[in-house]
């Protein structure tokens, strides 16, 4: 059963952006399906941290979603709550090292989280948060 709530991203090309999140989040793969061009991704469903993420490539050609402008941001985030604080830092350090761009480096914050914010290479913006306690 799929959690009420699911974020779904637009991301090209998305067998990267798969890729990327299964290193960075040791995401699994709960359901994909590859689109008749045989080039690119018209749905996949992973799990990520108990949660559930789809995405796709853009489809242009069906005019319901647009190609990134280079270097345009994303507007939206994903948030993902840690058991734990060192979990943020952890997930940050890899989400780094993989071609992910520091926003907010980890910090403990005044309301009592460990925090952490990135971009992925796609323009996602991760929000990484971990209880202090």
């Amino acid at each position: 059963m799929r959690p009420p709530v699911a974020p779904y991203l637009t991301v090209s090309p998305a067998l990267a952006a798969i890729a990327y999140y299964t290193s960075v989040f040791g995401a699994t793969q709960k359901a994909i399906m590859p689109a008749f061009d045989g080039m690119r991704i018209m749905h996949c469903e992973l799990s990520i941290n108990g949660g559930s993420i789809m995405l796709a490539d853009a489809f242009p050609e069906f005019g319901h979603t647009r190609m990134s402008i280079p270097g345009e941001l994303v507007t939206s985030s994903v948030s993902l709550e840690f058991k734990k604080a060192q979990d943020v830092d952890d997930t940050f350090a890899k989400a780094t090292k993989f071609g992910g761009k520091a926003e907010t480096s980890p910090t403990s914050s005044f309301w009592g989280t460990r925090v952490a914010t990135f971009r992925d290479p796609f323009g996602h913006r991760w929000i990484l948060n971990g209880p202090l306690v």
